[in-house]
């Protein structure tokens, strides 16, 4: 016989609790940030900065019934990818984000969102840590993973892709191959921008010389060129067997890569471009690319990625899973809004876990067969590691 899912059985409060127990239960007691510096394998550089250990902002939010919720922020070297630093993003969660949510109900997620963007503008990776924190509280107080608040999996597994960005080429050559002899990744997203194109393709034909035939390579100038370079240099991408194009003229120029876009045999992603669903539609309209790569640390939030997602969608554009070298926490957030989805054509490139020299869980994501797996349990299905949170936790 089917037991049925009482207050009690959800809370393990009384069963003559009123008929709001849940939100009772979640409401918010408590709210703790820090801010983490977690050394990777190797260098990571991007067209405007090189990193060696990742950057995060850990939250941990408390609800009244005891339990407690994860979540994370990443930035890429400071404010140099977007505007947002650890710095900033702990200020703000301290002084404006997280007063605004506390005695709020948890899983009342909605609600949670339009408090904070009342609470402030913008701060995009600040909002989604919160807001993963409390998808994390709210599916481990109802037992349930955090795909089901969200509609569902329709996929528990993901292509997954891994990025090259060390500007060795010898190096990425013997990483690669590592990848692929692990079982790990076989699908590879190369950095360009931080040398002079020429320089950067000489470069990725190493790569595509050295790897199996019929490497599916990705190309991510991270905002690095011209209109001029890309035209350019377009056929050299196309001779190299380029699958994808990521991002190569700066954010704003939004016109710029729809005349690229128009004109290119390879398809173009927009990433940087794109943050809020106004963006989105603008980018979609113009025909700025045919892919769009999301990011909680972009959109703001689970909600917020799969109104984004569907925006691309309604225009035709495929859908791409980007990262910002996550630990097992974001990366767990990132593959339970991408598990609803009706489409991630591209898969996704959450490997950050295995560029850390440390994961930041005790439990973190499974990788076999070349594809990242959708954590099981309740929440997010990882467990941050608070000795290594203690560890890399900045000390002021």
């Amino acid at each position: 016989m089917n037991t049925p899912l009482t207050a009690q059985s959800l809370t393990g409060l009384p069963q003559d609790t009123p008929h709001d127990t849940l939100q009772e239960a979640t409401r918010i007691r408590a709210v703790t940030s820090w801010i983490l510096e977690a050394p990777t394998r190797r260098k990571h550089k991007l067209s405007n900065t090189s990193i060696s250990y990742q950057g995060y902002v850990f939250v941990r939010v408390t609800l009244e019934n005891g339990v407690e919720g994860w979540g994370e922020a990443s930035t890429l070297g400071g404010p140099r990818w977007a505007e947002e630093s650890v710095e900033a993003i702990k200020a703000n969660i301290d002084t404006y984000l997280a007063p605004a949510l506390i005695g709020k109900p948890a899983c009342l997620l909605e609600a949670a969102a339009g408090e904070m963007a009342r609470a402030c503008k913008r701060n995009y990776a600040a909002k989604s840590a919160l807001d993963t924190a409390l998808l994390d509280a709210t599916g481990k107080s109802l037992g349930v993973p955090a795909h089901v608040l969200l509609g569902g999996a329709r996929r528990t597994s993901f292509s997954a892709i891994w990025a090259l960005a060390s500007g060795d080429a010898a190096q990425e050559v013997e990483e690669a191959q590592g990848m692929i002899e692990k079982g790990w990744f076989n699908r590879f997203k190369i950095k360009l921008g931080f040398a002079d194109p020429k320089t950067d393709l000489d470069r990725l034909a190493a790569l595509q010389k050295a790897l199996p035939p019929g490497t599916d390579i990705i190309a991510d100038v991270n905002q690095g060129w011209s209109e001029a370079d890309f035209i350019r240099y377009l056929p050299r991408l196309a001779d190299l067997g380029v699958s994808l194009v990521e991002q190569p003229l700066p954010a704003g120029q939004m016109a710029a890569m729809a005349r690229i876009s128009a004109r290119s045999p390879i398809p173009i992603m927009m990433d940087e471009g794109v943050f809020t669903l106004d963006e989105a539609f603008d980018g979609c309209a113009r025909g700025a690319g045919s892919v769009l790569s999301l990011k909680l640390c972009k959109h703001g939030g689970v909600h917020q990625l799969k109104q984004v997602a569907g925006v691309a969608q309604a225009a035709g554009v495929q859908l791409y899973g980007g990262c910002l070298l996550e630990s097992s926490v974001g990366a767990a957030a990132h593959l339970h809004a991408f598990a609803t989805l009706p489409a991630l054509e591209w898969g996704t490139e959450h490997f950050g876990p295995k560029i850390l020299i440390e994961d930041l869980c005790r439990d973190g994501l499974r990788y076999e067969n070349f594809e990242v797996h959708l954590p099981e349990g309740p929440g997010l299905g990882v467990t941050p590691d608070l000795d290594l949170i203690d560890r890399y936790a900045r000390k002021d």
